[in-house]
């Protein structure tokens, strides 16, 4: 292994003493030393003020989320606020070993990115404790907006987000398309909601004239092909604006092919997709809980969740992330929901990790490489964050997790970080923990207590994407 340094004359803050390190490429047992909130050695003799003892346990790259939802976002009655936002779902990242996030942060009534980015930041400086990246939602692409996209990459950021599910997005599809180009031409991601808004529209409409509008219709308000056409277009939209996408939230067999099809072709384009979609097949729509499945989209057949499994292991499927948004049982459960205005999200950042272990490493569905790679070094690649985040060599950023990978939890909403009061994974056995969460050498959790305050986590400044 790497080292640095003169171990006799430069005392660590920390050593990680004997753990297994894991990253997508390989896997062996050293020390690893951090001074100053950076990997300074790995391997070799070394002495610190502190030390852990990670004998038997993984070390592995700290959890890259880039996909949740911690902010509020507008409606016509004013904004709406999720049960959680940067002080509680920070601290669920970081008991699951998740130590930076990326925030999908929506705009007020023609708001431009630059104001918007600095009023979120401002708000998750405070009360984070984890890193964090915001990510700009475009829904009024007008030509003052587009004209500040290249100055977005110059302060750092790296990507946008549009939604293709939205009323008004055909109608304004060349703006789109030009935020896109600008977008890729500056070294910028746009990350796209994948579902086609005229067919859900029209579904939506005919099955509430029908009597259709409960619950467990709501997969057939947003069909499988309303995806997959989603997808091909998106793709589509790529080649003509010359500019990398990534598909959030991909739910289904049919819209993987689609992409795997484009990606094969040449088309700069990543997938991204979400736990629900891993363990619950649309049967879950059809009890009186049902509401607390709804996503956008929705669950799907157990052939998607094999289909998915199998992108994860085979890596045509780039990373896993939550879409964490977060309502309280109450929200999702309040009389009078359809399929129209069942609340969409659910909480996951404080699962991500050892449900993707426990269901995915050890029940031989992907490998521990392609783990590390799916949760933490791609999205740090694609996201403008490596090797500062996502991986571990020296000079890297020391956010790292501990993991024991025997260690059994019974899932409880009571004693979970979210304020959802809920979990999908309620009285579930998850097996592999992290026992140290750790970002930027400050150890953050230890054995589910959370060690920070609030406010330590810091707004990271983006580098171009890079190809995958």
């Amino acid at each position: 292994m790497r080292q640095v340094g003169d171990s006799a004359t430069v005392a660590m803050d920390l050593i990680l003493k004997g753990g297994t390190i894991v990253t997508p490429d390989s896997h062996s047992t050293a020390d690893v030393g951090i001074r100053d909130g950076t990997i300074v050695q790995i391997g070799g003799a070394m002495h610190g003020h502190a030390e852990i003892d990670a004998r038997g346990k993984l070390i592995m790259p700290g959890g890259i989320d880039m996909h949740v939802h911690l902010t509020p976002f507008e409606t016509a009655e004013g904004p709406e606020y999720w049960a959680d936002d940067f002080a509680s779902g920070s601290r669920a990242a970081a008991i699951g070993g998740i130590t930076t996030i990326g925030n999908i942060t929506f705009p007020r009534p023609g708001e431009l990115p630059g104001p918007l980015l600095a009023r979120a930041a401002q708000v998750a400086a405070r009360d984070s404790i984890v890193d964090f990246v915001l990510h700009p939602v475009i829904l009024e692409p007008s030509t003052e907006l587009l004209a500040g996209i290249p100055d977005l990459a110059a302060q750092g950021r790296s990507s946008i987000k549009i939604f293709m599910s939205t009323g008004e997005f055909d109608s304004r599809i060349e703006a789109y398309l030009e935020a896109m180009s600008l977008a890729g031409r500056n070294g910028m991601l746009t990350m796209i909601h994948c579902e086609d808004a005229c067919i859900i529209g029209y579904l939506t409409r005919k099955l509430l004239a029908s009597g259709r509008g409960g619950i467990a219709n709501f997969p057939d308000s947003r069909p499988i092909y309303s995806e997959a056409v989603a997808v091909a277009r998106a793709a589509a939209l790529s080649e003509a604006a010359d500019a990398p996408i990534y598909i959030v939230h991909l739910s289904s067999q049919e819209a993987l092919e689609v992409a795997g099809r484009q990606r094969a072709r040449g088309v700069r384009l990543y997938v991204e997709t979400r736990p629900i979609y891993l363990y619950f097949t649309r049967e879950r729509f059809e009890g009186e809980e049902g509401p607390l499945y709804v996503g956008q989209p929705p669950l799907r057949d157990a052939a998607d969740v094999r289909s998915l499994w199998i992108g994860l292991s085979t890596g045509a499927i780039q990373t896993c992330c939550t879409d964490h948004a977060a309502w309280t049982r109450e929200e999702k459960l309040q009389p009078g929901l359809t399929i129209e205005n069942a609340p969409p999200g659910v909480a996951d950042l404080e699962t991500l990790m050892p449900m993707l272990f426990s269901e995915g490493v050890r029940a031989g569905r992907m490998s521990l490489q392609r783990f590390v790679e799916t949760t933490s070094t791609n999205a740090a690649k694609l996201f403008g964050l490596f090797p500062r985040k996502g991986a571990i060599t020296v000079g890297s950023d020391a956010d790292l997790v501990i993991w024991d990978p025997e260690r059994p939890r019974i899932m409880r909403a009571a004693e979970s970080m979210s304020r959802a009061g809920y979990s999908l994974y309620e009285d579930r056995e998850i097996t592999g923990w992290p026992v140290y969460t750790i970002s930027r050498g400050e150890v953050i959790q230890a054995d589910g207590r959370v060690m920070a305050l609030s406010g330590r986590g810091q707004w990271l400044r983006q580098a171009p994407t890079l190809a995958l």
